[in-house]
């Protein structure tokens, strides 16, 4: 069996809406298990909670976060779509999960929309 010399090709993107970084304290529940941890970025899809304990990929939880602290906490249904586990001996730069919401309303799918318009136009302006 040859092995390629040729370096590897970046995996193609999959995501089809954008990222915007964020440090948001998030409280993940999924069945009786409980995680506080962090969102790193949010889409209108879905989150990347960084973790050193991720929940297996299909996991169905609930999200509680409060991206504006005088706003009434989202409390949203989400599914781990991926899972980034630390290693043993290896490096792991960014241990965590990504998930995607589900089940979401009209009013809440607007409201997650509107902060994350909310942050591109912020994002626009500062740079």
């Amino acid at each position: 069996m040859s092995r390629d010399p040729r370096p590897s090709e970046p995996a193609p993107e999959r995501r089809i809406n954008s990222r915007y970084e964020v440090e948001w304290a998030v409280d993940c529940v999924a069945s009786d298990t409980f995680l506080y941890a962090a969102i790193t970025n949010i889409s209108e899809m879905g989150i990347f909670v960084a973790c050193a304990s991720p929940f297996e990929v299909g996991t169905q939880l609930s999200l509680s976060f409060q991206p504006d602290p005088k706003e009434v906490p989202l409390i949203l249904p989400g599914r781990v779509q991926w899972v980034n586990r630390p290693k043993a001996f290896g490096h792991c730069p960014n241990p965590g999960m990504g998930i995607q919401f589900i089940d979401l309303g009209m009013d809440m799918r607007e409201r997650i929309v509107e902060i994350i318009h909310t942050m591109a136009y912020v994002n626009d302006y500062s740079n």
